[in-house]
């Protein structure tokens, strides 16, 4: 009689201890994902000043030497990679149709994966932290996919920037 009387109450326990694994599990594998986010883009909150006419960005660069950040465009979230080398803020196709802009007109562009159709667009407000941009010239690019916009020269002239020690510093004057 009394094995009997224990045996729910190991299995209480066992399904406790199941239970308590689990959400170990769950717990690690979320702290790691979010440490990779970190890693991967560690300006999701870029530090960003204003003062004495100008708006400062301070970006740190990622494992891969990238500069990735959080902007938004036409008051929406997205990724910025910023590319020097790159003449347009270019967009993922998919991207751009959630983000609500229109294509013009088509073009192509040379990039390190061959020739691919672009479409010209134009972002009315760009940000990144305390930087504003207006009227930027950009293009749908119809072969890039993800989630992250390339930050070119269309945008990227409107700013100061100097690179050092890993760190990548933005300003605008006003």
């Amino acid at each position: 009689m009394e094995e009997n009387q224990q045996a729910p109450e190991q299995r209480i326990g066992r399904g406790m201890l199941m239970i308590g694994w689990v959400l170990a599990i769950v717990v690690a594998t979320l702290l790691i994902q979010r440490w990779q986010d970190k890693r991967h883009n560690p300006n999701a909150m870029p530090e960003s000043s204003s003062a004495n006419g100008v708006n400062q960005v301070v970006l740190q660069r990622n494992p891969q030497h990238h500069y990735l950040t959080d902007g938004t465009i036409n008051n929406k979230p997205v990724t910025f990679l910023l590319d020097t080398g790159a003449t347009d803020v270019a967009i993922p196709s998919a991207l751009a149709k959630k983000l609500g802009l229109k294509r013009g007109a088509k073009g192509a562009a040379h990039t390190a994966n061959g020739v691919t159709t672009t479409y010209r667009t134009n972002i009315d407000v760009l940000k990144l932290g305390s930087i504003t941009l207006y009227d930027v010239d950009a293009s749908i690019t119809m072969g890039f996919t993800g989630d992250e916009i390339l930050l070119g020269m269309s945008a990227l002239k409107s700013v100061e920037f100097t690179h050092r020690n890993g760190t990548l510093v933005l300003k605008q004057y006003y």
